[in-house]
């Protein structure tokens, strides 16, 4: 084992934690005065994270939305208190799966680095380079090591069980996931994604997916509960019906949903999916959209470009992008990230609400697309369907170092969507995650030039000459 040299109380999530009981301090309807004097007392990174949360057009349901986010870490702190399960997810993994068992809780790997990166004094970089001086490599997707490499010092909260379902969807994630489970000595689960998408590749998929179950059961000691279940399957179609109804607010021009909506939505989707704080915070979203429709409200003059994410976005500075490009009349409409294709599960039987929760599963983001037969394919039918769905005049690739999955395909996406629905792409270079690789100033300036000269000329009439 590696030599810790990280304190206990400098882990990522005990430090997140720590930090995050400031949030049910803060009441809602904060006047301007009193956040600025918030600010003053927070280091400067958490800061700049608080400020993009709390500008008075979503301040209220984005404290809502960070509430839910801090009943996610205790619901982890109180489960390792009295005996629980704590399962360590990827985001491709439906929390609801986890949710559904008295003695398990989830916590996932990319909404824990994001949250380190949005609330930590050096945004979680440390434990990127702790992972790194162990030997690993540094084309691992830092969505995932910067947690990873926290809970590998064996200093930080730790989960009792893994359990991935990364296996033929992405290798480094399955491979990041294994050997944390491996190094720490604790149980790995896994659930592999089929290639084939034929009826006989979807009903293999459902038997991997039913044993995963009986190894949850085995592992937890528990027989899944039916009515648990039932009650976890109605809060998360009551979920998914909102869901859709957000989306449908995204197609109004200038939209009506706040640029930040897209990240916050995925992050109910990947924690607390399933219980009903996730309902009420999606309903909050939807509301707020509604009213702000019905006043015509938009930060510009004018929506200028309406840009849809191929893949992630950047989360080391949430101002500095979503907000940044609203206040510049463009609306950031989700990325690949919201592709997340909530459908209605049948809370009959114990066997249709598996079959329902498998199907989820099966359609998880990067599972669908990147676990399909053709990854290219798969990833731009999506990309081509949610673009015209939601009147896109322009799609954005963050070019996240790490994926070389979507590198490999990000020339041919970018090349047939123009074919499909002639809609230009700027392909961008960066990490999501850590900013010493691609600063957010040269992020906003390459935004900016493809909007003026590549969007608005397009959008523009052509002028009689002569």
């Amino acid at each position: 084992m590696a030599q810790v040299e990280i304190r206990p109380y400098e882990g990522l999530i005990n430090r997140v934690y720590e930090i995050f009981s400031i949030v049910d301090k803060l009441p809602l309807n904060m006047s301007d005065e009193e956040v600025e004097g918030i600010m003053h007392v927070l280091p400067a990174d958490l800061a700049k994270t608080m400020r993009a949360f709390t500008i008075p057009r979503i301040r209220n349901t984005s404290l809502k939305f960070l509430g839910l986010m801090k009943k996610w870490l205790d619901g982890a702190h109180e489960a390792k208190r009295v005996g629980k399960k704590v399962m360590l997810v990827p985001f491709n993994f439906p929390p609801e799966i986890v949710h559904s068992f008295e003695g398990a809780w989830p916590i996932t790997s990319e909404v824990l680095s994001t949250l380190g990166v949005a609330a930590l004094e050096g945004q979680g970089e440390r434990y990127w380079d702790y992972a790194m001086g162990l030997g690993l490599p540094d084309f691992a997707c830092s969505a995932n090591m910067i947690e990873v490499g926290s809970a590998l010092t064996e200093s930080d909260f730790a989960p009792d069980a893994v359990i991935s379902d990364c296996f033929a969807s992405c290798d480094i994630n399955s491979k990041t996931h294994e050997f944390l489970a491996r190094y720490l000595g604790i149980p790995l689960l896994f659930l592999e994604k089929t290639v084939d998408n034929s009826e006989r590749g979807i009903k293999q998929y459902y038997k991997y997916f039913f044993r995963l179950i009986e190894d949850m059961e085995e592992y937890l000691g528990e027989k899944l509960d039916e009515e648990r279940m039932r009650a976890v399957v109605e809060n998360a179609n009551r979920a998914s019906e909102l869901f859709w109804e957000l989306w449908d607010l995204h197609k109004f021009a200038p939209c009506p949903v706040p640029n930040v909506f897209s990240l916050m939505v995925y992050g109910v989707r990947y924690t607390m999916w399933g219980t009903e704080e996730a309902v009420q915070v999606i309903r909050d979203m939807v509301e707020l959209s509604k009213e702000r429709l019905a006043r015509g409200a938009y930060p510009a003059e004018a929506e200028v470009a309406r840009s849809l994410w191929t893949y992630t976005s950047y989360y080391f500075d949430m101002g500095g992008l979503f907000n940044w490009m609203e206040e510049n009349g463009i609306t950031h409409l989700g990325d690949g990230l919201d592709l997340i294709f909530p459908q209605p599960i049948d809370p009959t039987s114990r066997e249709s609400m598996l079959t329902g929760m498998a199907e989820i599963a099966r359609n998880m983001p990067m599972t669908r697309q990147m676990g399909a037969s053709s990854m290219s394919v798969q990833w731009l039918d999506d990309i081509t369907w949610a673009s015209r769905e939601l009147d896109a005049n322009c799609c954005i690739y963050c070019g996240h170092h790490s994926c070389k999955q979507t590198w490999s395909g990000a020339s041919v996406v970018r090349s047939e969507l123009m074919k499909r629905a002639k809609i230009p792409t700027l392909i961008l270079q960066g990490d999501s995650w850590i900013k010493r690789m691609t600063p957010i100033s040269v992020l906003q300036e390459t935004i900016e030039e493809f909007v003026n000269n590549v969007v608005k000329k397009r959008e523009a009439p052509a002028r009689a000459t002569g």
